[in-house]
């Protein structure tokens, strides 16, 4: 069993967990958590590494449960993370075949960001030809077991642990000519660039029958 937080957009090894053998649930009971993955994501743009946050109410509250935290709609933000998303793939080789599977996301306004994410994974599975469904935890416990991933899979390197059924490993980026190759950045870098080729690419990841986290 793995345990994933919720995220937004996520990366290339939360994704992996999706395609694992094992059950995959989704922390429904835990709080939110501030400069994480749960309203975060990360691309490559011209300029480099860029990070897109999703604006939430009460963003300083983190006694807030994750499945109540509402989206904040007083900045521009829906605009800004596609603008930002046009200029950094637009000219990518699957871009015009994927983009419109999530404009979803930036036409309307989902209420919670818990559920915008369900949204969104449910869109990259459907994607990626994962058949499983993804359950959600129904209470909260601190101590989930070894393939616990909620607070692991993080933006911040020093609260990383390592993992050792994940190896990102490189494929063709937009800016690769500017840039030596990012790692595991947001699922939609993958896609856009590789399209039918990202689950291939997500499965090389996977280091089977090795440990997970230490």
């Amino acid at each position: 069993m793995i345990i994933l937080s919720t995220a937004y957009f996520p990366n290339i090894q939360y994704t992996s967990k999706l395609i694992s053998g094992q059950e995959v649930f989704i922390e429904a009971f835990e709080n939110f958590q501030k400069q994480s993955y749960r309203n975060r994501c990360e691309i490559l743009s011209a300029n480099g590494k860029l990070s897109l946050f999703v604006p939430v109410e009460k963003g300083k509250d983190q006694k807030t449960s994750i499945k109540d935290v509402r989206i904040d709609y007083q900045t521009e933000w829906q605009k800004q993370h596609l603008k930002s998303i046009e200029s950094a793939y637009s000219s990518s080789p699957f871009y015009e075949y994927i983009i419109d599977d999530f404009l979803f996301v930036y036409n309307q306004r989902e209420k919670y960001l818990f559920d915008l994410n369900l949204k969104i994974l449910e869109q990259i599975k459907d994607y990626l030809q994962i058949d499983k469904e993804i359950l959600l935890t129904i209470d909260y416990n601190e101590d989930r077991g070894e393939n616990d991933y909620r607070n692991i899979i993080h933006p911040k390197s020093k609260m990383q642990k390592q993992d050792d059924s994940f190896t990102s490993k490189p494929y063709y980026q937009t800016f690769g000519d500017k840039f030596d190759f990012i790692p595991n950045l947001s699922i939609i870098d993958l896609l856009f660039n590789e399209g039918p080729r990202a689950k291939e690419i997500i499965n090389r990841c996977i280091n089977k029958n090795l440990p997970t986290i230490k």
